[in-house]
């Protein structure tokens, strides 16, 4: 079978073109050029017939764009076609400081939280680093950038799946997208969010990549937040509270719980007054979302008035929260969704 060629480091290409009697600059070239989503056939500072073997060991690309999707706000929605037929999808939202891409680590996903359409239907498997890369590769070169003029200045691991997970793999993807010779992205400008996979986060802690950790929470309450994510039947809201000070204290780095609202779920003052006794005190900031709600799921946003209202309550208790802008709601912007209704209008 054969292997991604965004799979591979400069040191592993270097050893297959040792293999095959090239001379090792060549794997220098060769990188740059996935770095710049080039195919065999653009790599033309290669002679054609190193391009042919490495042609027979290796897919060039990982995926490539479907379909793209733009929102009246500027946000665009982007269908990926991996290698072996699978969709997944990825957004790119413009912001003021610069261009953030939000990347999937999966087709689909296991853990089955009940506000997110990423779940329905499962974990199809596991998406590879160079695969996720690649995400960002293609959507770096559709906007026009190069490793040295990048397009994509932020990431966040907030797509379809759960990054920790797949996590030799989402570790190689931060690995290679930090690297210095290729796309060359700061720590600091990325951020991965979990449901909360305890031992996982304290794995990450001991990576030595300080990003920005995001904690999707969505209650305080152990046995109402099980109701929303199978996970807390695993783990408590103390052990991941207690985690992520671990992870403090490792890299420095404030975490962000996000605490999606859901009409009569957890959007009360009880709630509220939960969430300000759990995390009162603590490096971390609280970011509210309104439901983008799934057809499939039959749960309700909250009104505008409403998350406002609940931020000041939070503010009042002393932590620190804010109410993430709306965007690519016109587009079916929330994880998973543009995905499923693709899938079924090609299975019609």
């Amino acid at each position: 079978m054969k292997k991604l060629l965004a799979d591979c480091t400069i040191e592993e290409l270097t050893a297959v073109l040792e293999s095959m009697g090239e001379p090792k600059f060549r794997a220098r070239q060769i990188y740059r050029a996935v770095m710049r989503y080039k195919t065999f056939d653009e790599m033309t500072d290669l002679p054609k017939a190193l391009r042919e073997k490495l042609g027979e060991r290796f897919i060039d690309r990982a995926l490539t764009i479907r379909k793209t999707f733009v929102s009246k706000d500027g946000t665009i929605k982007f269908l990926f076609a991996l290698a072996d037929g699978n969709i997944i999808e990825g957004v790119l939202m413009k912001y003021k400081y610069g261009n953030t891409q939000c990347v999937s680590t999966q087709v689909g996903c296991r853990m089955g939280c009940a506000f997110c359409a990423s779940g329905i239907g499962g974990l199809v498997r596991n998406l590879t680093g160079g695969e996720i890369l690649t995400e960002v590769l293609a959507v770096n070169a559709f906007l026009g950038g190069t490793p040295e003029d990048r397009q994509v200045t932020n990431i966040v691991l907030m797509g379809s799946g759960e990054p920790l997970d797949n996590y030799e793999e989402t570790l190689r993807f931060l690995r290679a997208v930090t690297d210095a010779e290729g796309l060359n992205v700061s720590a600091r400008n990325i951020s991965l969010s979990t449901c909360g996979l305890v031992p996982e986060i304290l794995r990450l802690s001991e990576e030595g990549i300080s990003l920005n950790l995001t904690i999707s929470l969505h209650n305080p309450f152990d046995e109402e937040r099980r109701e929303l994510m199978p996970i807390g039947k695993k783990y408590t809201v103390a052990q991941i509270t207690a985690a992520c000070e671990h992870y403090f204290e490792k890299t420095g780095r404030r975490y962000i719980f996000e605490y999606v609202l859901i009409l009569g779920k957890n959007d009360t003052r009880r709630h509220a007054e939960g969430l300000a006794a759990l995390l009162k005190g603590k490096p971390c900031l609280v970011n509210l979302i309104r439901l983008n709600a799934v057809k499939e799921k039959h749960l309700k946003a909250v009104t505008d008035q409403n998350a406002y209202r609940f931020m000041e309550w939070l503010n009042e208790a002393g932590l620190h929260a804010t109410v993430r802008r709306q965007i690519g709601t016109d587009i079916e912007g929330a994880c998973g969704q543009l995905r499923r209704n693709y899938i079924g209008e090609e299975t019609r």
